[in-house]
């Protein structure tokens, strides 16, 4: 929503950029994926997907066009998100840091 009410349209231009940047996203993921980055590819399609994800927030959900608190409840969920998923991760690659324990 606008300040005055009304909801914010955007136009046809503008989500067939949207489209189109995520279609190229989506090819550049597909084309990363037969590249061996070593431990990097993760971090690459994580990236991308964060990108993605971003364009989608902004113009499908309309909140580049809403108040500074939708801004605001939008970037603590996203970074609740990134921590949650950090704290996974980190999890996932520290497991092999520990030696297994031994049969009885």
């Amino acid at each position: 929503m606008s300040e005055h009410g009304q909801p914010h349209i955007a136009p046809l231009k503008t989500y067939l950029n949207v489209f189109a940047a995520l279609m190229a996203l989506t090819v550049l993921t597909v084309g990363v994926a037969y590249f061996d980055l070593g431990a990097m590819n993760i971090l690459v399609a994580v990236t991308i997907a964060c990108i993605k994800a971003y364009i989608v927030i902004l113009y499908f959900m309309h909140v580049k066009y809403s108040a500074r608190i939708i801004w605001l409840t939008a970037a603590a969920g996203f970074i609740w998100f990134v921590l949650m998923f950090a704290l996974t991760l980190a999890d996932y690659a520290t497991r092999g840091w520990l030696p297994f324990p031994e049969a009885w």
